[in-house]
């Protein structure tokens, strides 16, 4: 697009020069917001009919449109534009000049924002524990605690991947933003306390799944700096690729004047601006080109019932115009649960987030985390109901946690001695969990959390894989290499567990007898490591290779399509799916 402007070059430049000095001398005007696009092919939305002369737009339409630019969008992005073109839509901004996303030191302060401009969406689910979705470039590579771990063989075998590709596209990712971690002191006590209790052998520095105790990778660098899955857009081709940011995708769009006896037909999307304003993305008129779903295990199923494939019972609920009857959409979703113990540590606590880790035969994963409590930024931060000052606990009972104790704690908090809030925890997460649940409407507003229900330890097995957890976890306390680095002579494990039970914060109704009873204490403490996954299952949704049943030219590219989260932390496998379908998807078109 050509603008006719009318000015004297000398006044132009005097223009031009005003601007910036009056941008510049603006805290947090748009001068300084520059530095969040990195690359020259990121925009804004309400950028995007400036595009047209760029690259394909709305009229000769685009190759592939992306509908969330996370964990599997971006690296799908980079891949797919090397030969297509390529609309990314995210609905968040940047991470690039966030440093609440890209310094480790602060990763709990992201997390716990619950603003309107959050990387971090919260929502509770019905099962009164406190969750978060990305709503950022990079999607959960940037809130999350950025360890990374290949799935299990077994996992890469049921999904009918090819082993070499799988290889390949996990060594690209790695290659790119993958590194070996400092282990710290309270990382090393628990990494020998594991091989103490049993869980071995050690099979030091891997990114490999294999059962006994580990270190894994990092997406965080030696300085502490996040290197998420945005900085895999690099490696697109900025010709063919186009990113907007502050674009929420609305619904997709289908052509459904099929003749009798056929399909419905993506066309594009429809999304909204920062400013509120209505845009249209169309496919090129190719059967190869496709709308292509990576907005997360929540935000895909959420957004096929919003266009109208789900339950038909659902969208007639809601006035939505149906498209194609599925009743699987948004169902069999599951969470991994989480459960934790605080431990008090002696001296000076180092931050470490996950590094070593202990992978058990029973499906029962062992991590450790320290140091993430009261800083001089988190004291002057407004955490709201989710203030999570060390880690996922709060000083304030989940009965008490009402708008006004929030604000008196904010008042109080900054007083408290930091002390007070450093210690290290251990973390029990039970794999491939058998209960299951469901995503439903709660409106027609894609901004608002559908209503979201996991049914933790619904299924007994899943209850006595906790207990067997939580004993580990108990044996480890006790051990010589993890009591030696802590306070235990001062409190009983009994003790930690009771800690543990007054400060959870979910909003479970506790029991008195929790310590004793270890099933109650697994129901009662649960938390969410933000692992959930499902809602498009291979087989009820889509097809195997991810194409949406029923309806030509969308596909769903995330976790939403797991049966359950690979490995012990999904983003390794996440970002490798997006690289591998990428791949696969090019391969197959040019065959």
């Amino acid at each position: 697009m050509r603008w006719s402007w009318g000015f004297s070059s000398t006044s132009l430049y005097l223009f031009l020069w005003i601007s910036i000095l009056l941008a510049s001398s603006t805290e947090g005007g748009e001068f300084e917001d520059q530095r969040q696009y990195r690359y020259k092919f990121i925009k804004p939305a309400s950028r995007f009919w400036d595009q047209r002369d760029d690259v394909a737009g709305e009229e000769s339409g685009f190759d592939y449109i992306i509908v969330g630019g996370g964990t599997a969008g971006c690296p799908l992005a980079a891949t797919l534009s090397q030969k297509y073109t390529v609309l990314l839509l995210e609905r968040g901004g940047t991470p690039f000049h966030n440093t609440n996303i890209t310094l480790m030191e602060n990763f709990h302060i992201a997390l716990a924002d619950i603003s309107d401009t959050s990387p971090s969406q919260m929502f509770i689910s019905t099962d009164g524990v406190f969750n978060s979705r990305a709503r950022v470039l990079g999607g959960g590579t940037c809130i999350n605690a950025g360890f990374y771990t290949r799935a299990n063989p077994s996992f890469i075998r049921k999904s009918g991947w090819d082993d070499e590709l799988v290889k390949e596209s996990f060594e690209w990712i790695e290659e790119r933003i993958v590194h070996k971690p400092k282990v710290n002191q309270w990382q090393n006590a628990v990494r020998d306390g594991l091989l103490e209790v049993g869980i071995s052998p050690y099979n030091g520095f891997t990114y490999d799944h294999k059962y006994g105790t580990k270190v894994g990778g990092t997406i965080y660098d030696k300085n502490g700096r996040r290197h998420s899955a945005a900085e895999l857009l690099a490696s697109g081709n900025p010709d063919k690729l186009t990113v907007l940011i502050y674009a929420t995708v609305q619904k997709i769009d289908f052509d459904t004047t099929n003749e009798p006896g056929g399909r419905p037909k993506a066309v594009g999307v429809t999304f909204k601006d920062e400013n509120g304003v209505m845009h249209r993305a169309a496919l090129r008129k190719r059967p190869e080109s496709e709308v292509i779903l990576s907005a997360g295990a929540i935000g895909s199923p959420h957004l096929l019932l919003l266009s109208g494939i789900g339950p038909a019972s659902e969208l007639e609920k809601f006035s939505i115009s149906p498209v194609l009857e599925n009743e699987f959409v948004g169902k069999n979703m599951t969470d991994n649960p989480l459960n934790t113990i605080f431990v008090p540590l002696n001296g000076s606590v180092e931050q470490s987030l996950i590094t070593t880790v202990g992978i058990t035969r029973r499906g029962v994963y062992i991590e450790a985390s320290s140091g993430y409590g009261q800083s001089d930024k988190s004291i002057h931060c407004n955490h709201g109901i989710a203030s999570a000052e060390i880690g996922q606990l709060s000083t304030i009972p989940p009965k008490l946690r009402n708008h006004e104790a929030i604000h008196r704690y904010r008042q109080t908090k900054r007083n408290l001695p930091h002390e007070a809030f450093m210690g290290g925890f251990i973390l029990e997460k039970i794999a491939r969990p058998k209960s299951k649940g469901q995503i439903t409407l709660n409106n027609t507003n894609i901004d608002d959390n559908p209503t979201i229900t996991f049914n933790y330890f619904s299924h007994p097995d899943d209850l006595e894989r906790c207990v067997a957890g939580i004993r580990i976890v108990k044996k480890l306390l006790k051990s010589h290499s993890v009591r030696g680095f802590t306070q235990l002579n001062k409190h009983s494990v009994e003790k930690l567990m009771n800690m543990s039970i007054s400060a959870n914060i979910n909003l479970i109704p506790r029991h008195k007898n929790d310590a004793k009873s270890l099933k109650q204490f697994c129901r009662d403490t649960v938390i969410t490591i933000w692992h959930y996954h499902g809602g498009c299952h291979v087989g009820k949704v889509v097809d195997k290779e991810y194409k949406v049943l029923g309806v030509d030219r969308l596909r769903v590219v995330d976790g939403a399509v797991f049966f359950e989260s690979p490995g012990t932390n999904p983003q390794a496998t996440v970002m490798m799916m997006g690289r591998y379908m990428g791949l696969q998807i090019m391969k197959r078109r040019a065959s």
